[in-house]
């Protein structure tokens, strides 16, 4: 017969039980967090999950190369800087971008296109998130060269990867809303079209993504570039209509944009699924120096900006060129506040990337003296294809907590 342990060391047995516990989970979670890209998806989601992806900084890596090339077919010519022969590609390729505290995995095509299989995403906005697109197209081709054009339901430009009957596609709405142009009316009642205004229903979505809803699994909403007055001069004002009728007083254009975003966020809210995983990207920041676009604005840049010079560049008190996108991000995420769109906030590791532009290398030798540098777009491969790397962790840990789309 064993002998009996003394009564009074059974409290000390539980609560080394429970410290032993204790120490275990610890050291697990530790392990977890501390996983490199060679772990597990799951792990990597767990360690994700808790910390900000959208702060950190850039590391030099000069074994990181791109994923694609300038053959991709779904390059857009003057962003295809590859081909353009824009100078210093391999090292603007090489940062990597490390958030604080945690690890973000770059992509893998197979493996992200196996758990999209039989979903859809969808990108809707202005040019900023074809660029998205575009990078991710040419990623994700990696694992699919079957991948062919798709342009159907409104979309501007995609791709259908029929190995794992995926679609992923862009559709153009660079105010989101309805707009289309009126003419002024001559006295004798004729169209003239010298002059007229844009007229905007902010209450009706522009019929490009009317009619999405249900399609899509994942969405990734944008707008925000076309609201200012080098698109829509005095001369040619945007007025706001709500059902119907001309919104008294008439809304300047900062109000307009927040009557919009107020509406289109609620068309949102209302007519997608509850299981869509919605993300609403915040501005992607532009870098001209010494004027803007029109002005000679250049962004001639061989590497990014340093942390203490982004609040010179971009911050809207020093009244810069480039101060456009923390101004606006503060009106779309006020709209977004209480609703289940996540805010993708790619400003911030945007705002340093000042190297990263197509600028002179357009791929025609007039566009410069056409347009001006493009400072605003991106090249590719280059900071989108970060970008792509976290919409793609955000995506993977949104369908791991819902257990599906």
């Amino acid at each position: 017969m064993s002998p009996k342990l003394p009564s009074h060391l059974f409290p000390w047995l539980i609560l080394l039980t429970f410290a032993s516990l204790y120490f275990f989970s610890s050291f697990l979670s530790l392990h977890t967090f501390s996983s490199s890209s060679s772990s597990s998806p799951i792990s990597q989601s767990l360690a994700i999950s808790n910390c900000n992806l959208f702060r950190g900084h850039w590391v030099s890596d000069p074994d990181r190369a791109p994923l694609y090339d300038q053959t991709c077919p779904f390059h857009r010519n003057a962003w295809n800087c590859l081909r353009n022969e824009r100078q210093n590609m391999s090292f603007i390729n090489s940062w990597k971008w490390v958030p604080r505290n945690c690890h973000l995995p770059r992509i893998d095509p197979f493996r992200f296109l196996g758990l999209m299989r039989n979903r859809n995403i969808g990108f809707v906005g202005d040019s900023l998130n074809e660029n998205f697109l575009v990078s991710f197209l040419c990623i994700l081709r990696v694992a699919d060269h079957g991948a062919k054009r798709w342009k159907k339901k409104g979309a501007w430009r995609g791709a259908y990867f029929p190995n794992f009957n995926v679609t992923v596609a862009y559709h153009r709405a660079v105010l989101l809303s309805k707009h289309r142009w009126q003419p002024k009316q001559s006295e004798a009642g004729m169209q003239d079209g010298s002059e007229g205004f844009y007229r905007v229903d902010v209450d009706v979505p522009a019929d490009d993504w009317a009619k999405i809803a249900g399609f899509y699994d994942v969405l990734v909403f944008n707008t925000g570039h076309w609201w200012n007055s080098d698109k829509f001069p005095k001369e040619k004002p945007l007025v706001f209509y709500k059902a119907g009728q001309p919104i008294v007083p008439p809304l300047g254009m900062l109000d307009g944009l927040k009557v919009v975003l107020t509406n289109m966020v609620a068309y949102i809210q209302k007519e997608f699924p509850e299981n869509t995983l919605k993300f609403w990207r915040l501005q992607s920041p532009r870098h001209f120096y010494g004027g803007d676009w029109n002005q000679n604005g250049s962004c001639l840049f061989n590497k990014p900006l340093e942390e203490n010079e982004l609040g010179l560049w971009f911050d809207p008190r020093n009244n810069g060129v480039n101060k456009e996108a923390r101004q606006l991000n503060f009106v779309i995420e006020e709209a977004l506040q209480g609703t289940d769109i996540q805010v993708l906030d790619l400003t911030h590791l945007s705002e340093f990337r000042a190297d990263a532009h197509p600028a002179i290398w357009l791929g025609r030798k007039d566009a410069v003296a056409i347009w001006g540098q493009d400072c605003m777009h991106w090249c590719l491969p280059g900071v989108p294809d970060t970008w792509v790397d976290i919409l793609s962790q955000l995506i993977h840990d949104g369908i791991g907590r819902t257990g599906g789309l």
